[in-house]
């Protein structure tokens, strides 16, 4: 299979969403940088892409203008250990601008979509005892940032 690549079009701020990004994700660099020419339709000079790697995971970052933005129709799954993690990603990812939405949902200050999840969220919604899993579920749907301890109290009926 070949290699699949996320591509997120930015109006100008591709090289500075880049630079945010691997400052958040540990085994994260920027790896190229690519600029327009004189052909335009950006002044010459001005950045075009940004290739940049978050720990492993290829990513290119186009200034492109204002044409098309990022919507909740795309988001990306950050598969947290525990709420430690959890904790990290929704601090950095919601600073400077960035805002909360509903159930381990929330956009950074450049409008992409993330979901911080915990990795033991998907045992809880597929436990075996369907109660158990409905109860999980709807504590989660009252969160913002999820709560491992709370999700797991009300799995249990506490």
């Amino acid at each position: 299979m070949p290699k699949i690549t996320p591509n997120l079009w930015f109006d100008t701020q591709a090289l500075e969403a880049a630079e945010f990004y691997v400052s958040v994700f540990p085994n994260s660099k920027v790896t190229n940088v690519s600029y327009y020419g004189e052909a335009g339709p950006r002044p010459a000079g001005t950045v075009l892409t940004v290739e940049f790697s978050l720990d492993g995971q290829d990513y290119t970052g186009i200034n492109g203008g204002p044409e098309f933005t990022f919507d909740e129709a795309v988001s990306f799954l950050i598969d947290c250990a525990d709420q430690e993690e959890v904790d990290h990603y929704w601090t950095e990812l919601t600073a400077d601008g960035g805002q909360e939405s509903q159930c381990g949902w929330l956009k950074d200050k450049y409008g992409l979509s993330w979901q911080v999840v915990p990795a033991e969220l998907g045992a809880l919604m597929t436990d075996p005892d369907p109660e158990r899993a409905q109860r999980a579920m709807a504590a989660m749907l009252t969160m913002r940032k999820l709560d491992v301890a709370a999700l797991r109290a009300a799995a249990d009926g506490a």
